[in-house]
């Protein structure tokens, strides 16, 4: 009976596909991270240095005690970081001085095991990351090659790019990594086959998003085919835009003649504790995507698509949305195909958004952007739009940006930071706002654990909490009658 191993996605893809990242906080984490630990899972895609900046930022919790507490609730399962090029919680491009000191610390505070992935594809630059990571003390080294469609990558494209990172010797598996959840069952039957062949014994991994509802066929597919690790989370934060329900992908592995040696019983847990949570947290419940060829086109990926939605909903422009995908469509084609995934989905998400929103194209262009045209983040697998090329490389801005000096050295950081902090306080310092570290620091150790039954009482309380000159108060339902009386105050 062949075995396929599960990666679960819960706590770091889930999160940030279906609830923008900011879903979670540390407690939330801990309190499951037990059950987790037990399920028997391969590994737990855990962390990002994006997660990390939205950890101090939204939440005012310290990213490092979180991954410490978590190391400390799951001793036996591998914990991940996923890594998206050259770059640390900020845009700026980093050294390699800089990623090799983060990477310590991350080995240091907990991480097992790493995931390397190249906004280009590029193979000298994973390459040389997949170097800086064992350099740091990486334990387990795992190529993440991204999935995308455009006329330049076919089969032949992903099988050779596998090939020269496998046969490298710097990586311990490979996974194909489809943001969009664009690999059709109908893909999975040429494309897996291509990348076995080219990898050898090196195992396989497949991960993937409900977006367009067809990550659950392809999966078994991919299975089929020769993949033995498949990327899945808990029921709530899976489905959506976020990866299959574990529950399920189980199921029908099983049925298939697959062994899947977990918990089940660890499982419903996980599934029945997050289905709580959303529903005390009033968080989106995943659900699979109905069938949108759209997203063949636009290919915009689950973590920037919640995002989107999240900045749309909040300034009331929600029904732009199939406008802005059209735009998304159209830019990406300007600025010559980049994979469609972190920070390039950012990229061209932002710019087709600021399109729209000011009714007149590349009116205003964000440093990114330019940044981008500049060949700051590699050079594209295709030729831009030549008019709008000229267009970014010759404003005044992108003259400021071509000379603007690079991340400073980490001696240079510490001199203009100051000493007295922390490695992992430093490196939050060099790379964050200083304002909002310094609102982290005061907002002290974060919660231990959460209760979903609690949760509708407390958010009851913050409110009354907040009314200034209440005397009194009174809650009534079937069967309670509660009366709260108080002086002048």
């Amino acid at each position: 009976m062949t075995r396929i191993d599960l990666i679960d996605t819960t706590v770091r893809d889930g999160n940030q596909s279906n609830w923008g990242a900011t879903g979670l906080d540390t407690g939330m984490m801990l309190q499951i991270a037990p059950v987790m630990e037990r399920a028997g899972f391969h590994a737990i895609d855990f962390l990002a240095s994006t997660h990390m900046g939205v950890a101090v930022r939204f939440k005012k919790e310290d990213p490092w005690e979180r991954l410490r507490l978590m190391r400390e609730a799951c001793p036996t399962t591998p914990l991940q970081f996923l890594t998206t090029g050259m770059r640390f919680i900020s845009w700026e491009v980093a050294s390699e001085e800089l990623m090799e000191f983060a990477f310590r610390l991350l080995v240091n505070n907990g991480i097992r095991r790493f995931a390397i992935m190249d906004p280009m594809n590029h193979v000298p630059a994973m390459l040389n990351m997949a170097g800086i990571t064992r350099r740091a003390g990486g334990e387990q080294i795992v190529a993440a090659l991204t999935f995308t469609l455009s006329p330049l990558h076919d089969d032949a494209h992903f099988a050779e790019a596998a090939r020269k990172l496998t046969a490298s010797g710097r990586f311990d598996r490979l996974y194909l990594k489809d943001p969009g959840g664009l690999v059709t069952p109908e893909r999975a039957k040429t494309l897996v086959p291509a990348l076995k062949a080219a990898i050898g014994d090196t195992p396989l991994e497949f991960h993937s998003h409900t977006t367009i509802g067809l990550a659950p066929f392809s999966y078994l597919e991919a299975a089929s085919l020769g993949a033995t690790t498949l990327h899945t989370a808990a029921k709530g934060a899976a489905n959506g835009t976020a990866q299959p329900a574990q529950a399920a992908v189980i199921a029908n592995l099983r049925d298939l003649g697959f062994g899947v040696d977990v918990d089940d019983e660890a499982i419903a847990q996980m599934d029945a504790y997050f289905a709580a949570l959303t529903r005390a947290e009033g968080l989106p419940y995943g659900q699979p995507g109905e069938f949108d060829r759209a997203y063949f086109r636009h290919q915009m990926p689950g973590g920037m698509m919640g995002t989107m939605i999240r900045q749309l909903r909040e300034i009331r422009r929600e029904h732009l949305l199939p406008q802005v995908l059209d735009e998304v469509e159209r830019v990406r084609a300007e600025l010559g195909y980049p994979i469609m995934v972190t920070p390039f989905s950012q990229v061209v998400g932002t710019m087709a958004l600021m399109n729209v929103m000011q009714g007149e194209r590349y009116a205003t262009i964000p440093d990114e952007v330019t940044r981008y045209v500049l060949g700051r983040f590699g050079k594209p697998a295709m030729p831009m739009d030549p008019e709008v090329e000229a267009r970014i490389r010759d404003s005044k801005r992108a003259r400021e940006l071509e000379d603007e000096p690079h991340m400073a050295s980490l001696d240079e950081l510490r001199k203009r930071i100051g000493t007295g902090y922390s490695d992992e306080e430093f490196l939050l310092r060099a790379v964050m706002p200083a304002d909002q570290v310094d609102a982290m620091v005061a907002a002290g150790p974060a919660r231990r654990g959460y209760d979903a039954r609690s949760r509708p009482v407390m958010h009851l309380l913050g409110e009354l909490v907040k009314r200034k000159g209440l005397t009194s108060v009174k809650i009534e339902k079937p069967g309670l009658k509660l009366e709260l009386n108080g002086g002048q105050g």
